[in-house]
């Protein structure tokens, strides 16, 4: 069965950092992608980043581009959000998610596996 856990979030200050992680276990498929997506109180999930993790590409929402990066170690089967400069408005659940084959950012409904979620608090 494939899992995904998430791990890394917390409450800091604005304009403070955070890393999230998301280790995935029993996705065996030979193309692959996966995601970061958000969702705060009363607000629709929304995508953050992505990675096609053959090729490495991602994929940032407008609203966290050039504050934000998306990485990976495919030896640990491991995605890493890093999240810098953090607002307020960054306060959210955010939830890892995996899915079979290349995904140019990719919608909720796209993506097959999701995990747990980690709850990112950015007080002012």
């Amino acid at each position: 069965r494939v899992h995904l856990v998430e791990s890394g979030g917390g409450s800091v200050q604005s304009g403070e950092s955070l890393r999230l992680s998301c280790a995935a276990s029993g996705f065996t498929y030979s193309s692959k992608s996966m995601a970061w997506f958000r969702q705060a109180p009363w607000k629709e999930r929304e995508g953050v980043a992505s990675i096609y993790s053959n090729s490495g590409h991602t994929y940032y929402d407008d609203s966290v581009k050039g504050r934000f990066t998306l990485s990976q170690d495919n030896a640990k089967n491991t995605v890493y959000l890093k999240m810098n400069s953090l607002k307020p408005e960054d306060t959210a659940m955010y939830y890892c998610a995996a899915a079979g084959g290349p995904l140019l950012g990719g919608t909720v409904s796209e993506y097959t596996y999701w995990g747990q979620g980690t709850q990112v608090t950015v007080s002012s």
